[in-house]
């Protein structure tokens, strides 16, 4: 079986950009990534593209032609959806097609555009993604459904505001150089505590931003990137999915997400490593709570205490297992069709020593990037490593 290639990843920058479109943003984001893998686009034989709220945000359903076709490339397009997740998924299909022998060059990647329109209505497109019946119905919204993870959390483990706070921290520091992040500003724990509440117990900076954004990449086969003579160093070695019940009460804990733990445990298996080689992460921080779910469910942290793993300098990027050193989605931003594969990318450029924080992790080989639908309903974990 092929090793499935990174041969390069592009990245628009995270923020506001009202007067674009998504496929003009992947467009960006795709040109950026084929330049940096040095492949034409006519060597381009499919397009995975993943978008969440396409048909909300832009009344633009069919996305994958047409992000294929803002790109320049002529290939079968297909839109992968699963909410936040919507890359990440995309991503596990892309590395098994080549894996399968079916391709030797496919982009990946995705956008989201969502500024335009605003917090309401943003806030009730991204409610689609939790149960309408049972859930939104009821009033439920992103924010809330992760304050009472956050609650639930707290009762059945401890931890508190200030535990949260300094995942905030963090991240906000880690954004800071990353050209492509929506904050590039440091936070203090005082202010993240004395900041808005948004769903008790999560105030303003436990949440992260609504950003516009898109992200790419260019997997290749071994035969293609031999024959090409590409420098493409990195290979995704391990790809895991898991899935839960979509509604919050549906589900024997709102304390856990062991769709991921089933992703990291495939993932991990897949590649043949355990939690143990793991150098860096970036994981699905939508809120500061479910940095803390991920570490927990990637093994970095027995259940319980992932509360304290930034607190106490554990995955600060000087600790023993840096987490969101991009600044995650945090600070860094989240348009969440394209975050799966953002994550791909800065894992990426973090290997080949290229990120703004590379030097943090000097010789790190094995990363990890944790994407998560919803509230955890769905999940992907993908391994990458440094090939000898």
């Amino acid at each position: 079986m092929t090793n499935v290639r990174v041969a390069g990843v592009g990245l628009t920058h995270f923020g506001s950009h009202p007067e674009r479109t998504s496929r003009d943003l992947f467009a960006e984001a795709g040109a950026v990534a084929l330049e940096d893998a040095g492949v034409p686009r006519e060597d381009v034989e499919s397009v995975f593209y993943g978008n969440f709220m396409g048909e909300v945000a832009e009344h633009q359903g069919h996305t994958g032609p047409l992000a294929a076709e803002a790109l320049g490339v002529r290939a079968p397009a297909t839109r992968y959806e699963s909410a936040c997740a919507s890359s990440g998924v995309a991503l596990r299909q892309a590395v098994k097609d080549v894996r399968n022998g079916e391709a030797d060059v496919l982009v990946v990647g995705g956008a989201e555009r969502m500024s335009h329109v605003g917090t309401d209505e943003t806030t009730e497109g991204l409610a689609i993604a939790a149960d309408d019946l049972y859930e939104v119905r009821a009033g439920l919204t992103f924010p809330g459904a992760y304050g009472l993870m956050a609650r639930a959390y707290f009762e059945e483990h401890g931890g508190s505001r200030e535990d949260l706070a300094h995942i905030a921290v963090k991240n906000h520091a880690n954004a800071v150089g990353n050209e492509h992040a929506q904050y590039q500003k440091e936070i203090t724990v005082e202010q993240a505590l004395d900041s808005p509440t948004v769903a008790s117990p999560l105030h303003l900076y436990d949440a992260c931003p609504i950003t516009d954004g898109a992200s790419a990449a260019v997997l290749v086969s071994d035969d293609y990137a031999d024959e090409h003579d590409l420098d493409a160093p990195v290979a995704v070695t391990g790809t895991g999915q898991g899935g839960d019940m979509m509604a919050l009460q549906d589900r024997a804990s709102m304390a856990a997400s062991p769709a991921a733990d089933d992703a990291a445990a495939e993932a991990y298996d897949d590649a043949g490593i355990d939690a143990d080689d793991v150098d860096l992460a970036e994981v699905h921080d939508c809120f500061t709570i479910a940095e803390v779910l991920a570490v927990e469910s990637l093994g970095f942290a027995e259940r319980g205490d992932g509360i304290t793993a930034a607190r106490e300098g554990e995955t600060r990027k000087d600790g023993r297992i840096p987490v969101n050193l991009s600044g995650g989605l945090k600070a860094k931003g989240h348009p969440v069709g394209a975050t799966g594969v953002s994550q791909l990318a800065e894992v990426t450029s973090l290997l080949r020593g290229d990120h703004h924080n590379s030097d943090a992790v000097s010789g790190a080989r094995v990363g990890v990037a944790h994407n998560a639908g919803g509230t955890v309903a769905s999940a992907t974990v993908h391994v990458l490593e440094v090939l000898d």
